[in-house]
């Protein structure tokens, strides 16, 4: 069993907004193999082992001792004003030209629930918290806010521990990997007109888009859509809806063409 031993590491928890009886209450079923497991899926090496544990503790999940309000609520607090930070500085750095209006809205749709909850399925995450089965068993938007909330606290969580440094590599990680992939979009950009008028100026007639994949369950759906031109597979993408995918699927072949 990893645990956090040392004087150092003590009053890091304490510094951090856990406290000794805090600390005591955690759940203790985070084994060496389990530390190593999350450490590999989020790429950072973990050296305070409870601050996780309660990261990763939803408020659904019976506490030892009768410590009512253990939970991963004050992290969450503290990791959503760290991600709308990150995000900010990481579109201002990317957008050097953009107006504000604009960079507020790329910003709103890189941190909302739906992109938050994208992020956390990316990772897995649902895999490592702890909730109750009731929680666990739950659909739709409830589900969501659950594994969306979690994110925020991870990102607070690598901030205590490792530094604003290591939090920012984690999220700008998991943004990019998200707009690469399609799953996530930052401007008002129909891909689909912008790729029909290319191929029609280009001769390569019109675009036309297959569902090769659906995915989850009805609640939860992702869809791989593929786009072809003159029959010819040119590229693919991914979304929560057909629309979603098919922009994807677009974005990615203007890339491939330009």
């Amino acid at each position: 069993m990893l645990r956090v031993g040392s004087f150092f590491q003590t009053m890091f928890i304490r510094s951090r907004g856990v406290t000794r009886d805090e600390s005591d209450a955690l759940p203790a079923n985070l084994d060496r193999a389990t530390i190593r497991k999350l450490e590999r899926t989020i790429g950072y090496h973990i050296r305070c082992r409870d601050l996780f544990v309660q990261a990763l503790l939803h408020r659904s999940f019976p506490q030892k001792n009768g410590a009512g309000g253990i939970s991963n609520e004050r992290l969450e607090f503290l990791g959503d004003s760290i991600l709308n930070l990150i995000v900010a500085e990481y579109l201002y750095a990317k957008n050097p030209i953009a107006r504000e209006g604009d960079l507020t809205k790329s910003r709103s749709r890189l941190v909302n629930r739906k992109a938050l909850a994208i992020y956390a399925k990316a990772l897995g995450l649902s895999d490592f918290i702890f909730m109750s089965p009731s929680a666990a068993q739950s659909i739709g938007k409830g589900y969501e806010t659950i594994t969306a909330d979690t994110f925020e606290a991870l990102v607070a969580a690598i901030y205590l521990d490792g530094g604003f440094a290591a939090a920012r590599r984690f999220v700008e990680r998991q943004v990019l990997n998200a707009i690469r992939g399609g799953t996530i979009v930052t401007a008002d950009e129909n891909y689909k007109s912008r790729l029909l008028e290319y191929a029609q100026s280009h001769g390569l007639g019109v675009p036309r888009y297959v569902i090769i994949k659906e995915e989850g369950p009805d609640h939860d759906r992702t869809f791989t859509v593929e786009v072809l031109l003159q029959s010819e597979r040119h590229a693919s993408g991914t979304g929560k809806n057909k629309k979603d995918a098919e922009q994807a699927a677009a974005c990615t072949a203007l890339a491939g063409l330009l």
